[in-house]
């Protein structure tokens, strides 16, 4: 597929389904209904075998927020059968839904959904799940479990015991967001800005777009600076840092990337349908325009590992926890790009 990505929404059917772990996130916001909801899916269950991580007590209380009633088997490992229409449910951080009150970050939530998905994270790295996906998390609420905690890539990364770049990358349909920093305080953005920075970051974008089905991604790289310096009297990063990192890239590497371009127009020209990716130099540059274009649809992807890790991009929503009024839409694609992109790898 050249120049272009799964369609949104679409549902991959094969005779042998990807198997996709889902680890429950922070049960005191949206995650054990989006969970509840994603599972009555049945063309989710066509797609992929999804074994959900977590405490059959939270399923099944998110299940009565969404007005749902789950066929759900415990199973000792993910490979164990279920009677059909049935989802399979491993057994991951135990929690009483009672213990934790709605819309409040609390130590006990952020144990919950640190144990499931490490659990997850563990069998994916085993070879006993194809993929993981995951329902939001409360970063409050993870610190308090573990107050080491950064972010989902660093993580993640330690976890598994990573040591080579990774990124959060914002996928909306067709139209990618990359970060060359993440989670840090603006002050310290313009000193992680180098050339070798900028370089791992458009290398890791095509590498993981890749893997996502995009044969040649064409990727816009976005300036540090208002109007991309102005020739040096904003800033020079653009020109000492930014444009050199994009030569190279495209010299060596042979990768469609071009650069840098004011920050305030790039989407502009990706949304038109120029550019595949935009990789912007820090979180909300990019977060911004994403949320704009698609807040109830967006995807996080989690680059740089071995298999496919998602999320919604969106966070808890405590303010509408319970009421079941919590759209599926982000989880929904979430799960299937795991999906897509776990088919890709076993075929």
């Amino acid at each position: 597929m050249s120049g272009g990505s799964p369609a949104e929404g679409a549902v991959t059917r094969s005779s042998q389904r990807p198997v996709v772990a889902l680890a429950m996130g922070d049960p005191a916001g949206i995650s054990p209904e989006l969970t509840a909801r994603l599972l009555a899916r049945d063309d989710l269950r066509e797609a992929a075998r999804i074994v959900v991580i977590g405490d059959r007590r939270v399923l099944e209380d998110g299940a009565a927020v969404a007005g749902l009633v789950l066929d759900i088997e415990e199973v000792e490992n993910p490979a164990a059968p279920t009677a059909p229409g049935h989802s399979a449910l491993l057994g991951g951080g135990r929690l009483d839904p009672a213990a934790i009150r709605r819309g409040t970050a609390a130590r006990e939530g952020g144990a919950f959904a640190l144990a499931n998905y490490r659990l997850a994270l563990g069998l994916a790295a085993a070879g006993h799940v194809d993929a993981v996906c995951y329902t939001p998390f409360n970063k409050a609420a993870m610190k308090l479990a573990e107050p080491s905690y950064g972010d989902d890539a660093v993580h993640t990364a330690a976890v598994l015991g990573h040591a080579g770049p990774v990124s959060e990358f914002n996928v909306l349909g067709r139209l990618w967001n990359a970060r060359v920093t993440s989670h840090l305080p603006l002050s310290e953005v313009a000193a992680q800005v180098t050339e070798g920075s900028v370089l791992r970051g458009i290398r890791l974008t095509a590498s993981s777009m890749r893997a996502a089905g995009f044969s040649a991604p064409r990727i816009a790289v976005a300036a540090l600076n208002p109007h991309a310096g102005d020739g040096g009297n904003f800033g020079r990063e653009e020109i000492d840092v930014i444009a050199p990192a994009v030569e190279r890239a495209r010299r060596a590497d042979g990768i469609a990337v071009e650069g840098p371009f004011p920050s305030d127009t790039v989407f502009l020209r990706a949304r038109a349908g120029l550019f595949d990716a935009v990789l912007t130099m820090y979180h909300d540059q990019g977060q911004i325009a994403m949320k704009l274009m698609g807040f109830d649809r967006g995807v996080t992807l989690l680059g740089g590992f071995a298999f496919p890790i998602t999320t919604p991009a969106h966070g808890t929503a405590y303010e509408i926890a319970g009421r079941g009024v919590a759209d599926v839409g982000a989880s929904l694609n979430a799960v299937l790009l795991a999906t897509e992109m776990a088919a890709r790898r076993t075929t």
